[in-house]
């Protein structure tokens, strides 16, 4: 039983570390892979870890921009850290509408909206939404091409794009990326903010989830602990794939294709639905 959990462990890390980064929901294909790779566990530990694997997709960010991040860095100068300090600031400002906003929400959606058909739908919504943006921008020029030219202003409105991500399917990185995109930041830039502002939101979310599990009577088994851990190690490691492969692939290509990715697998889960009701 354990080793087939291990297994399974493994797949859905491999999911949550290339959809974590790429605009396609993270959380909406752990709730699909689910549905055909179902751990052998109790329901409770299952939803809390396909929140809690995150831990491992947000650790690579910190890896990867450790000193581009780290304030106290000795290579920077005091301008630098200047700038570092601002963008954590602007990170903290942007996660104040989910703060306030989404939390009070959370068990009413996770009731009502962690489910195969919502999930399916906002794959097509927002796969929609990608292509219309990027039809729009191809001719406009970014206004903000630099994390230095992002504003505070820019900030609070990526994080209200962030509270649509609240529901399933849409992904929070696409919910962001798309919100920076429309205000005239650069993809390049909305995708670095986007992975910046996931490391707050999902220790938040992890640690709340967590909390919870406990709160409930649940409890971590051996068997528990080793199937997490192993979760969030892949998940780490295709993490650090998957981000060096989205920041090269927009510098020369835009997002239409996630776009109709997610229109053609929603459709695709719409029909299996409909199928198996």
């Amino acid at each position: 039983m354990l080793i087939a959990n291990i297994f399974k462990a493994i797949i859905l890390g491999i999911v949550e570390g290339i959809t974590e980064w790429l605009p396609i929901s993270s959380t909406g294909h752990l709730i699909l892979a689910d549905e055909f790779i179902k751990l052998n566990m109790s329901s409770a530990f299952i939803e809390m870890f396909n929140v809690v694997i995150q831990l491992g997709a947000i650790l690579a960010v910190v890896v990867l921009y450790f000193t581009k991040l780290n304030p106290f860095a000795p290579s920077k100068t005091t301008a630098e850290k200047n700038d570092t300090w601002t963008l954590w600031f602007k990170v903290i400002i942007a996660c104040l509408p989910a703060a306030v906003i989404g939390l009070p929400l959370d068990d009413f959606l996770e009731a009502h909206f962690h489910k195969f058909l919502p999930v399916a739908i906002m794959l097509i919504v927002y796969g929609i939404a990608f292509i219309v943006v990027e039809r729009q921008n191809k001719t406009k020029t970014p206004k903000c091409t630099s994390l230095n030219d992002f504003t505070y202003k820019a900030a609070l409105i990526v994080g209200a794009f962030q509270l649509l991500s609240l529901i399933p399917g849409t992904s929070r990185s696409g919910a962001t990326i798309l919100g920076a995109i429309i205000i005239g930041c650069s993809r390049y830039v909305a995708t670095e903010f986007s992975f910046f502002l996931g490391i707050p939101v999902m220790f938040g979310a992890s640690g709340l989830k967590i909390v919870k599990f406990l709160l409930k009577g649940n409890s971590f088994g051996i068997s528990e602990i080793i199937v997490l851990l192993i979760g969030m190690v892949t998940a780490f490691i295709v993490s650090i794939i998957a981000i060096k492969f989205l920041l090269n692939y927009i510098k020369r290509n835009d997002f239409t294709v996630f776009g109709w990715y997610r229109i053609v697998l929603g459709i695709i889960l719409i029909g299996y639905w409909l199928i198996a009701m």
